[in-house]
């Protein structure tokens, strides 16, 4: 009995010896794993096989890197993320109409921005990415847009990505045909900033964007109801200075 008592307190005490050098290996394969110059500002500890990173980086896109990276290594049990995103002094009203506009400005192109309807919200540097993106690489695009910008502290994807079925794309197109086809309109279809965005899932069309009065607005509407084999509109579209406007009698 004296013996088995023995050799269980040997290995009871073994095992604080076998954490600690396991926690050790792990430590040094995260220090290799962070040994970009852009992570030169993390560090990283390790207990019981939990790995805690700290200190500071200039963009979110680079705590996410470096987040991404250390899971990845074998033997991490599980991550703890204290890592603090530095970044210029800027307020979130700033910050959303710089995010919108390279939003944009990363979508205009290789797919009509027309058809992205990307809402951007920002609450003292956390920004809520939402609305609707026209397949996973636009939205893919707009998120990395967000994670790469200097003033971002943390990031929210609640975006929704639209089908792209063949007859959903038939509609984005022929709705896009419809409504800038129509010569009151012109004026939109050139400004990546201030376009109607058409928004299409599963047959159903919804308009977002801001338009110069209500007429616009009805106009858009009617076009849009126009396209054959949609199944429903909703005009979503705002006004500008709606309280402006005078009511029709």
């Amino acid at each position: 009995m004296k013996k088995v008592l023995l050799l269980f307190l040997a290995a009871a005490l073994s095992v604080p010896a076998a954490l600690a050098q396991n926690d050790s290996a792990i430590q040094a394969a995260v220090q290799k794993t962070l040994n970009a110059s852009r992570f030169k500002d993390i560090h990283a500890s390790v207990l019981g096989g939990v790995v805690t990173l700290t200190g500071s980086v200039d963009l979110f896109a680079t705590k996410m890197n470096a987040d991404q990276k250390v899971r990845h290594v074998k033997g991490v049990g599980a991550l703890r993320d204290d890592i603090q995103v530095n970044g210029p002094e800027i307020s979130d009203q700033e910050l959303q109409q710089k995010l919108l506009k390279d939003i944009t400005s990363q979508l205009w192109g290789y797919v009509p921005v027309q058809f992205q309807a990307i809402s951007v919200e920002v609450h003292n540097g956390v920004v809520l990415l939402g609305g609707h993106a026209a397949g996973p690489v636009a939205a893919s695009d707009a998120v990395a847009v967000v994670e790469n910008t200097k003033g971002v502290k943390d990031v929210i994807d609640d975006l929704q990505v639209d089908p792209l079925s063949d007859l959903d794309e038939r509609i984005r197109w022929q709705e896009f045909r419809s409504i800038y086809g129509y010569p009151v309109f012109s004026q939109y279809v050139m400004d990546p900033n201030k376009p109607i965005r058409i928004q299409v899932a599963n047959g159903h069309v919804t308009l977002y964007g801001v338009v110069a009065n209500q007429t616009e607005k009805n106009a858009a509407g009617i076009r849009a109801n126009s396209v054959p084999g949609v199944f429903s509109v909703t005009n979503d579209l705002q006004v500008a200075n709606a309280s402006q406007e005078k009511p029709n009698k």
